[in-house]
C-alpha cells in the first residue's frame, strides 16, 4: 500500500506525518538519528492489515519543526502522541516507538494510559535498569559515549563534519552489517541538515543530563513520566544492538504489571525496523492481532 504525506495541527506544533490504510490508529514514533521514513516498511504491513498507520516527524525534526517552548524532554514529546492520537480523530491508539521514540511512548502510556491500548517498543528499556547501566556496566558506558559527547558545544561542528559522516559512523556501530540505501542515506542527512535541526534534537540529550532553572515544571512533568506501564506491552531489541546491549534489557517485566513480551530479535542491531523489516512486522502484527 502506498504512503501518503500531510500536515497535522497537535499540541501547538504542525506534525509533518506519513500515513497509510484506514482503521483504528497505530501511532509509530521515530527516535535518533532517524526520521520516519524508516517507518515506511512497517506502514505498509499495519495498513495491509487493517490499521491507520501514522509516523510523525518528531518535535525538533524536519518538517515538523522546533518546539514551541524549546522542550525536548521525553515527556513533551509523550504528550505529543497523546495530541496527535486526538488531533488524528481517534479515542486511543496503538502506540509503536523505536529509541527516542520508545521513551516518547512510554511518557504517553503514564501520562494517558486510557489513550493507549497496546505499546510496542523497541531498542530503549524502561525501568530503573537502564539508568543503573551507566553506572555498572562498562561496556554500556562504552556503547553510550556518544550521549556524553553531545552535551559539548562542539558537538553541531563534529557531527556536520564531512557531510555528517558521524551519523553514518553511529549507524553502522549500531547496526554492524547493515547498509543503509544511498537514497535513505542521503534522505536523512539532508533532513539533519535542514535549519537548525541538529541543536533542536541534540537537545533531547542535552536537556536529559542538564537541569533547567528556567522550566521547573518541566522536572515535574518528567517525574510524572516515570513508573510502571499499565497496557499489554511488546518489546523487542536486536541481538546485535552497539547502542543498547540486549541485556540491558533483561529484567523489564517488573516495569509492567500488564504483561510484557520480550523478544531477543537475531541478526539484528539498533535499527531493526529497516533491518529486519519482516520479522518486526510479524512480531508487530501478531502481538497487536486483528484491528
Amino acid at each position: 500500500m502506498e504512503t501518503t504525506e500531510r500536515t497535522i495541527e497537535a499540541n501547538g506544533i504542525a506534525f509533518s506525518v506519513i500515513e497509510a490504510g484506514d482503521g483504528p490508529l497505530a501511532l509509530l514514533l521515530h527516535g535518533f538519528p532517524d526520521h520516519n521514513r524508516s517507518w515506511i516498511p512497517l506502514i505498509t504491513s499495519l495498513a495491509d492489515a487493517g490499521w491507520h498507520a501514522v509516523a510523525p516527524a518528531m518535535r525538533g525534526y524536519s518538517p515538523t519543526g522546533p518546539a514551541p517552548d524549546g522542550c525536548y524532554q521525553a515527556w513533551a514529546l509523550g504528550s505529543d502522541a497523546v495530541a496527535l492520537i486526538e488531533a488524528l480523530g481517534h479515542d486511543s491508539a496503538v502506540l509503536i516507538g523505536h529509541d527516542w521514540g520508545a521513551s516518547a511512548a512510554y511518557a504517553a502510556t503514564r501520562q494517558a494510559p486510557e489513550r493507549v491500548s497496546k505499546l510496542v517498543t523497541m531498542s530503549v528499556p524502561h525501568g530503573p535498569q537502564l539508568g543503573k547501566s551507566f553506572v555498572t556496566n562498562a561496556e554500556q558506558q562504552r556503547r553510550s559515549w556518544y550521549m556524553f559527547f553531545f552535551q559539548m558545544p562542539f558537538a553541531e561542528l563534529a557531527v556536520q563534519h564531512e557531510d555528517f559522516v558521524f551519523i553514518d559512523r553511529l549507524w553502522a556501530e549500531w547496526s554492524p552489517g547493515y547498509d543503509a540505501p544511498a537514497a535513505e542515506r542521503a534522505a536523512l542527512k539532508h533532513m539533519f541538515a535542514g535549519d537548525g535541526v541538529l541543536t533542536n534534537t541534540l537537545a533531547y540529550y542535552r536537556q536529559t543530563f542538564s537541569p533547567t532553572p528556567d522550566h521547573p515544571e518541566w522536572a515535574a512533568r518528567q517525574a510524572e513520566s516515570a513508573g510502571p506501564i499499565t497496557v499489554p506491552t511488546l518489546y523487542l531489541h536486536g541481538a546485535d544492538d552497539g547502542c543498547i546491549g540486549p541485556e540491558v534489557s533483561e529484567g523489564m517485566d517488573a516495569s509492567f504489571p500488564a504483561g510484557l513480551r520480550r523478544i531477543v530479535v537475531p541478526n539484528a542491531g539498533h535499527f531493526l525496523q529497516v533491518e529486519q523489516p519482516e520479522v518486526v512486522a510479524e512480531h508487530v502484527t501478531a502481538f497487536l492481532g486483528a484491528p
